[in-house]
This record gives structure tokens, sequence and C-alpha cells, in this order.
């Protein structure tokens, strides 16, 4: 038989968590909105949404810090949303505080002369292989708000986009994926991007 992996919302106050929980449910996982430690570590998966600013987020975050990059430690794929990616790196420009350090390089504000925040649909253009892309085309769209960007010092980038600066729209490190645009609000190509997160936590483990 098959198995719904059990996937963690990290819920600290900043994210979209109902959409992100109707995408991950629609998309074969049994998903679960808490701040609990214990549920996080119970849990197959975890991502990380966000909405809003990094330095209050990594306020709103601090007790939960440990606790997530222990699981990540241990091997437990972790997906980060617009904010959450951003919360991955150790620095930003939006604000003081410590992100959680996960990826190398820092968050930087786009350029001026363009339209801030980048908000609406765009494509992307895929560098690399990585399970998260799968089924996916290279110049697929996928809906976007943000007004600052990551800028890794590491060779991690899956997509990217252009708004102003070439930014990474995708990233992967090992178990850790991250997307700068929603998956949740961004139709058909997003789902199949949950749908693949889903399937790296584990829908096939069963038998």
């Amino acid at each position: 038989m098959r198995v719904r992996p059990r996937i963690a919302i990290v819920d600290y106050g900043m994210g979209n968590l109902r959409s992100a929980f109707r995408g991950l449910q629609k998309c074969g996982a049994e998903p679960v909105i808490t701040a609990e430690k214990r549920v996080i570590r119970e849990c197959d998966a975890l991502v990380l949404p966000g909405v809003g600013a990094f330095e209050l987020a990594v306020r709103r975050l601090e007790g939960l810090r440990e606790c997530i990059l222990r699981e990540v430690e241990d091997g437990k794929p972790l997906l980060g949303i617009c904010l959450g990616l951003q919360l991955l790196f150790p620095v930003s420009e939006e604000g003081s505080g410590r992100g959680l350090g996960l990826l190398r390089g820092r968050v930087k504000r786009l350029p001026e002369g363009v339209k801030v925040p980048h908000m609406g649909w765009n494509s992307v253009r895929i560098l690399r292989s990585s399970p998260l892309m799968k089924g996916l085309d290279d110049g697929e769209f996928f809906y976007f708000v943000h007004s600052y960007y990551a800028s890794p010092e590491e060779e991690i980038t899956v997509a990217v986009c252009e708004h102003g600066t070439e930014f990474p729209a995708v990233v992967q490190k090992g178990g850790v994926f991250a997307t700068q645009f929603h998956p949740e609000k961004s139709g058909r190509a997003g789902l199949r991007l949950l749908k693949n997160f889903v399937e790296v936590a584990g829908y096939d483990k069963g038998v």
C-alpha cells in the first residue's frame, strides 16, 4: 500500500499556511500545521512558508530554530517557500537577525529602477536537474511576490528568474529545497512541484 507522508508546515505566525496545506493535501500528503517541536519531530518532512519581513520572521522562528536544524541534519527533507527560502540564509539586507544558515550567501534587495515588490507571474529558466523540477519544462510560469532575493555563495541554484536582475527561483542543497515563488498559488506547475516534494518526502516508501 502507499504511505501518505506526514509533512509539518511550520507555523511561526508569518506564512500562507492554509494554501500550503490544501496544496500538499491535494498532492497526496498528510499535512499538519504546527508550532510544536514534538509534532515536527514525528513528521516525515518540513515546509517553511513565509510572508513578511526577514527580521520579524527570524525573531518569531527563534524558538523552533534548533528543532528545525536538528531535523534537517538528521536527513529530513525541507521545502522553503518565498520568505522561507530567504530564512535559509544567514543574513538579509532587509534587517538584522540571524537566519537559519543552512545555505551560504545573503539576501539582497531587488535593484532600483524595477517595480518592487516583484508581483505576478514570471517564467523560470532551469539550470540543472532536481527532483523538485521533475516533469516541469524550462520556461514554466510561477507566481512571485517579493522585494528581496537570495544571492548564494555556493552552487545550489536549480532555476533562475529575472526582474531587474537574475536571481535564484529554485535552490537545492541535499534534502533542503526552496522556491522564491509560491507553488501553492502557481496553478498546475506549482502543484506538480509540490507533488514532487511529497514524493521526496516518501510517498512511495510503502510496500
